[in-house]
């Protein structure tokens, strides 16, 4: 019987990073000549770079700027990176949920620079088996291709795993691929609004699914 375990997105789940994307995008689409409101922007947060020009500038726009805007987005961003820090219990969650015997694995589409700062961050590597970033799929989040990879990596089967999130994106991801999606609100999507996207379950933090991770759809997943 393979193994179980559980697939975490890092951005706005295990490291508070969302607000701070959302600035980066904002101030990029304005170096760039897009005056694109905030709250717009944040609601495309956890898409990867592919697909969130799309859902800001349309499908039908020129792209030749793309590669400028992803670039300045990568740049104002990077001048965080010192100051950041993980969300309430990531780092606990993580060794919690490997100490029942389940599978840890990181399904970001964060760049490989920039996932490697998030783990630096999460301070966890000791419990996490296998990882994704942005360079491992054709295709970011909705699309299901970051968990499908991240559960080939890890030896992983859909149905012996649970993913953990915070946008409606992570669940859509999730859900294509034929897993649960637990979500968290420290993103910035509202409980009503996960669970619409469909959610099984929604908490506060990593603190408050590490509070009732035996009650949880963790909590439901085979032991070793």
């Amino acid at each position: 019987m393979s193994a179980a375990g559980v697939l975490f997105d890092v951005d706005g789940t295990l490291v508070d990073t969302t607000y701070l994307h959302t600035v980066a995008w904002w101030a990029a689409l304005r170096q760039c000549g897009h005056d694109v409101p905030m709250a717009r922007i944040h609601r495309g947060i956890g898409m990867g770079s592919d697909k969130i020009l799309d859902h800001l500038l349309g499908e039908d726009r020129d792209r030749s700027g793309d590669g400028a805007l992803s670039t300045a987005h990568g740049a104002l961003y990077s001048v965080y990176w010192e100051r950041l820090r993980p969300l309430p219990g990531a780092a606990d969650l993580l060794r919690a949920v490997a100490a029942r015997g389940l599978t840890v694995v990181l399904a970001s589409s964060a760049n490989p620079t920039e996932l490697a700062v998030l783990r630096r961050v999460l301070d966890a590597d000791d419990v996490i088996t296998a990882a994704t970033s942005a360079g491992d799929v054709d295709e970011s989040k909705p699309a299901p291709d970051i968990v499908q990879v991240a559960l080939e990596r890890s030896g992983l089967d859909a149905d012996r795993a649970v993913f953990v999130g915070d946008t409606g994106w992570d669940v859509a991801s999730a859900a294509r691929a034929g897993l649960p999606c637990a979500a968290v609100t420290c993103g910035g999507w509202h409980d009503d609004e996960l669970r619409e996207a469909g959610a099984v379950a929604v908490y506060e933090s990593p603190a408050a699914l590490l509070d009732d991770l035996a009650g949880s759809p963790i909590g439901s997943l085979p032991r070793s």
